[in-house]
C-alpha cells in the first residue's frame, strides 16, 4: 500500500469513526432530553422543544396536548403564543429601517409624534430598545382589552416617567409598543405586513405571524391554567380568541402575542446566522449587550434579546416571554453552535421557565441529570386535601418537599387557597387549619395572622381571633388594628 493511499485509508477510518461517536453522542443526548420531558408529561407538562446542535436538529417533538378536550397531541408544527420572544421581531423591523436609511436608533422620538410631551420628546429609538426610556412598566393597559392606537399613545405621552431616559433600565412593554407605532408610521405598512414582507418571507416562516393566520385553526395550542378556586386544570382557549377582532390592539402589539411553532423560530435563527433578513453588521448591532438587566451585571439587555455569558464564557443570545399560561424560550448559545426552542402552553410553576436551560446543561455536560418537571403546587396541594382530613394539614409541608423539585416557601399559597376554602365551608375544615399551618410556617409575616384571626372570626371563635391579630399587630400590620379595637370595643 502506498502512502497516499495509506493515509487515505487511516482519514476514512478517522472519519468513520469520529461521525460514528458523533452520531451516538446525540442519540444519548436525544434519549436523555426525550425521558426529561415525557418523564414531565405525567406531571402536567404540554408544549414543544428543538435543540440543534452544530446545524444538526437532535431533537424536535412535541409533548402533551395542544387541545385536551378534541386529543390534539402537541407536535413541532404546533402554533403557540410566544410572549416576548415577539420583541426580538419588532427590534428586526426596526433595524430593516435602519437597513433602508429611513431611521437611526439615535433618532428621538419627538419626530415621530408631535403630541410627544416635553419629558419624552427627546427619548431616542435606542432607549426604548433597550428599556432605558424611563417609562414605566404599569403605561398601558391590560393586553386583551382593546385599546386604539391613539389611546395608547395619549397615555404614553401623558404617563409619568419613573427615571430620566438614558439613566436606568427598567423593562416595560410599552417601549416596544411605541416603536411598532413607529414601524408602522415609517414604512406606510401594518406592523403585521411588514413583519412578514421583510422578516417571515424571507425566512421561509409561514405558520408566524400576529393576529393574521393562514392555517388550520386546529394547529393552535390552547392555554391552559389550574383554576386554584374551582380545583381543576381550565381550557383559557386560543389568544386568536381573546384579542380584540378589531385594529384596536394597542396594549398587545410589537411587545407579545405573535405565533409561532418551533420549526419556524429555527428558521429564523438560521436565518439571522446567515444574515438573510440583517446583514451581518446590523446582526452584531442586535446582539451587542447594552445596558445590564440586574445588579449582579450577569446579562445585559441588546435589541429584543438578552445577553449573557455561559459558564464557559461563551456567548449566550436569548428571550423568553409569556403571556400567563403559555410560556416561551428562546436560547442560542452563539460560540458553541447550540440551539434550545422551548414552548409550553400550560405553565406549572417556576420550574417551566428552566426547561431550556436545563437542556442547555445537558447538552454541555453528559453527566448532568435532572429531575421531571413537578406538578402545579396548587394541584398537589388539592391532591393532599382530598386525600387526607384537615387534621393531617401539618403533614402537607413533607409531602410538597417530597412532590416538589424544590422546597417549599412561598408564604402566599397557603393563604390564596385559605381565603378560597373559606368561601366554600360552613364549619373549621381545612381553610382554618391551612391558615394555622401558615404561620406555623411562616410564624414573623403579620398579614398571615390577620389572615388567620379572620378565619377565626368566622368561625365565632372570638378569644383565638383576638390573640392572632394581637400578633399580627405586634408584627406591624396596620390593617389589623382597626379589626382589633373593634373586637376589645364589643369585649
Amino acid at each position: 500500500m502506498n502512502l497516499s493511499i495509506k493515509a487515505l485509508f487511516f482519514t476514512c477510518i478517522t472519519f468513520t469513526t469520529l461521525s460514528s461517536f458523533s452520531q451516538n453522542t446525540n442519540n444519548e443526548l436525544f434519549n436523555k432530553i426525550d425521558s426529561y420531558l415525557e418523564s414531565s408529561v405525567t406531571n402536567g407538562f404540554s408544549g414543544a422543544v428543538l435543540v440543534s446542535k452544530k446545524g444538526e436538529i437532535i431533537l424536535s417533538k412535541g409533548y402533551g396536548w395542544a387541545d385536551r378536550e378534541n386529543k390534539i397531541p402537541n407536535s413541532p408544527s404546533t402554533v403557540f403564543n410566544i410572549g416576548s420572544v415577539t420583541k426580538q421581531f419588532t427590534a428586526s423591523a426596526i433595524l430593516k429601517l435602519v437597513e433602508q436609511g429611513k431611521i437611526n436608533t439615535s433618532d428621538k422620538i419627538g419626530s415621530y409624534f408631535v403630541q410627544a410631551s416635553i419629558d419624552k420628546r427627546d427619548i431616542t429609538i435606542h432607549q426604548l430598545l433597550t428599556h432605558t426610556s424611563g417609562i414605566s412598566n404599569r403605561t398601558g393597559g391590560f393586553r386583551y382589552n382593546e385599546a386604539s392606537k391613539e389611546q395608547f399613545l395619549k397615555e404614553f405621552f401623558e404617563s409619568e416617567l419613573q427615571s430620566k431616559p438614558g439613566t436606568k433600565y427598567q423593562y416595560a412593554n410599552a417601549n416596544y409598543i411605541i416603536l411598532t407605532a413607529i414601524i408602522e408610521s415609517v414604512s406606510g405598512q401594518t406592523y403585521s405586513s411588514f413583519l412578514n414582507d421583510y422578516l417571515f418571507v424571507p425566512s421561509q416562516m409561514k405558520s408566524t405571524g400576529y393576529k393574521s393566520i393562514n392555517f388550520n385553526t386546529e394547529r393552535i395550542a390552547h392555554g391552559y391554567y389550574y383554576n386554584r378556586n374551582d380545583e381543576k386544570w381550565e381550557d383559557w382557549g386560543t389568544t386568536q380568541q381573546h384579542l380584540p377582532y378589531n385594529d384596536k390592539h394597542w396594549y398587545s402589539i410589537g411587545k407579545g402575542d405573535i405565533h409561532s411553532t418551533i420549526e419556524d423560530l429555527y428558521k429564523w435563527h438560521i436565518a439571522l446566522k446567515n444574515n438573510v433578513v440583517l446583514a451581518l453588521k446590523t446582526r452584531l448591532v442586535q446582539e451587542t449587550p447594552y445596558v445590564a438587566e440586574n445588579d449582579k451585571m450577569t446579562s445585559f439587555y441588546g435589541y429584543g434579546w438578552a445577553i449573557s455569558q455561559s459558564n464557559r464564557d461563551t456567548k449566550i443570545v436569548a428571550h423568553n416571554g409569556s403571556n400567563g399560561l403559555y410560556f416561551a424560550d428562546f436560547v442560542r448559545f452563539i460560540d458553541d453552535d447550540v440551539v434550545v426552542i422551548y414552548i409550553t402552553n400550560a405553565f406549572l410553576g417556576s420550574e417551566s421557565e428552566n426547561v431550556a436551560r436545563e437542556i442547555g446543561k445537558m447538552t454541555f455536560d453528559s453527566n448532568y441529570n435532572t429531575t421531571p418537571i413537578s406538578k402545579n403546587i396548587y394541584e398537589l396541594i388539592h391532591e393532599f386535601m382530598k386525600t387526607n382530613p384537615s387534621s393531617n394539614a401539618e403533614k402537607l409541608p413533607a409531602y410538597l418537599n417530597m412532590n416538589l423539585n424544590y422546597d417549599f416557601s412561598n408564604n402566599t399559597i397557603l393563604n390564596q387557597l385559605g381565603y378560597s376554602r373559606l368561601k366554600k365551608e360552613d364549619k373549621p375544615d381545612w381553610a382554618l387549619e391551612l391558615f394555622k399551618l401558615n404561620v406555623k410556617l411562616f410564624p414573623e409575616d403579620g398579614n398571615l395572622w390577620d389572615s388567620l384571626g379572620e378565619a377565626y372570626l368566622k368561625y365565632d371563635k372570638k378569644e383565638e381571633a383576638l390573640m392572632s391579630y394581637t400578633k399580627a399587630v405586634e408584627l406591624g400590620s396596620e390593617d389589623s388594628k382597626k379589626t382589633l379595637n373593634e373586637l376589645l370595643k364589643k369585649d
